[in-house]
């Protein structure tokens, strides 16, 4: 029961008790006796009103300020009731009551900010709940989670998510950070930290790509090592082939000829050095674009009918599913006609013998997908593919790849290289 009810039964009850008192002295005692005690009710009664607005009063604002801090209205105050200590507690409450208004708003604010920044950074951002599920991620991690909106995944765990990256993401360690190399080509810089709401922990991922500056880093460091080589070797071998030149031809017409055998091979394999230098220096070489606008299915064919004899010699048969309509854009012919024959070469290459390769376009998007039933890439090899050097062919030089996303990321096209559960190893092509 509230202070004030228990006040007025207080009342109540001492108004009775006083009533009977003044009926029983005025019927057993002289009338200046009942005079007495009708002044000591008068007296009462301003006693319990001075009390009730003293000590009463106060209590039932301050009451009604805690009934304003449970329905959380930081916006109203409470008015002075005229006693100094009850005053001092309003007072108080009021100042309490207003640092609770500010604080509120500047969190809003700082969390409305926050969530403009997520929204607004060129990385990716992914906050987990505390049973680890994905509770919110903005739209630069949707994208390289391939998802179309972060509802998609909300309330999943990032294991379950069919990416390649969430499932990555998943086994780093908190305060931890791991470069990640996809199958596309694009290179991550993923951390994994926390921050505190609430009092718990709560995780959460910052994706950032470093695709083209470590891809500028390593193109620097490529074509420095390859004209120093490229250099030395076309200088060495120059002067070596001149000279074995001049000794050979002081073998003419002699019947040593095992000697003039042994250096026409030695001058071959000078030649043959210096062609293998030169295919590294073509990758550093790559000309402006040409561009001009091309029907990519014409295209598909010239290199198909190119590779016939190759992919017949091994059993293996070509299948092209191309638009009814052209499918236009702008590319330099040459380039990305050497770029078709380096990626069904590799297919070619990847099966062996007695397979299909499947060519495809697309119009929505405008893509191009060359699938093989080859023995596929491994998960490792994959993070390496366009690593410059690295190869998964026993001779292999690792340029081919090179060479393709170099071309494909001058003509601003996104591409992919990926065995998938089907066993098909494809090569998709999308054009902007």
């Amino acid at each position: 029961m509230k202070v004030r009810n228990l006040f007025w039964v207080f009342s109540l009850l001492l108004v009775v008790v006083l009533a009977v008192i003044s009926y029983y002295v005025l019927y057993q005692y002289s009338q200046a006796m009942f005079f007495a005690v009708e002044v000591l009710v008068f007296l009462v009664a301003v006693f319990l009103y001075f009390f009730y607005s003293r000590i009463i009063k106060p209590l039932n604002s301050i009451g009604n300020g805690m009934d304003l801090l449970k329905a959380q209205d930081f916006s109203s105050r409470l008015s002075k009731v005229g006693q100094s200590d009850a005053d001092r507690i309003v007072e108080l409450f009021n100042k309490l009551m207003k640092q609770l208004k500010d604080e509120r708003l500047k969190i809003r604010e700082q969390n409305h900010f926050l969530d403009l920044l997520i929204k607004a950074s060129p990385m990716g951002v992914v906050i987990l709940s505390l049973d680890k599920d994905i509770q919110t991620m903005n739209e630069v991690a949707c994208k390289m989670f391939d998802v179309e909106d972060e509802s998609e995944v909300i309330g999943m765990k990032l294991s379950t998510i069919n990416s390649y990256i969430a499932k990555e993401l998943s086994a780093i360690p908190v305060m931890q950070s791991r470069i990640l190399r996809l199958s596309d080509a694009n290179i991550y810089k993923c951390t994994h930290s926390s921050f505190v709401d609430h009092g718990f922990q709560h995780s959460f991922f910052l994706l950032e790509v470093l695709t083209t500056e470590v891809a500028a880093a390593e193109r620097k460091a490529y074509e420095t090592v390859i004209r120093m080589i490229a250099h030395e070797v076309n200088n060495t071998t120059a002067g070596m082939v001149s000279t074995l030149d001049t000794i050979l031809s002081s073998f003419e017409g002699k019947s040593n000829t095992d000697v003039g055998e042994v250096l026409r091979i030695t001058i071959e394999r000078c030649y043959g050095m210096s062609r293998f230098i030169s295919s590294y220096a073509d990758v550093v070489r790559i000309p402006e674009l040409m561009m001009i606008p091309t029907d990519i299915n014409n295209l598909v064919v010239s290199c198909n009918r190119f590779m016939e004899n190759l992919c017949k010699g091994r059993n293996i048969n070509v299948a092209t599913e191309l638009t009814e309509s052209p499918l236009t854009v702008n590319i330099d012919i040459a380039l990305f006609e050497q770029v078709l024959l380096n990626i069904i070469k590799n297919a070619v290459e990847s099966i062996e013998s007695n397979g299909t390769i499947s060519i495809r376009t697309s119009t929505n998007p405008i893509s191009l997908e060359i699938a093989d039933n080859g023995k596929g890439i491994s998960r490792e090899a994959e993070e390496k593919l366009f690593s410059p050097f690295f190869s998964t062919k026993p001779n292999g030089q690792g340029l081919g790849l090179i060479f393709i996303r170099e071309v494909l990321t001058k003509h601003r096209c996104t591409f992919s290289l990926h065995t998938y559960d089907d066993g098909l190893t494809r090569f998709r092509i999308f054009f902007k």
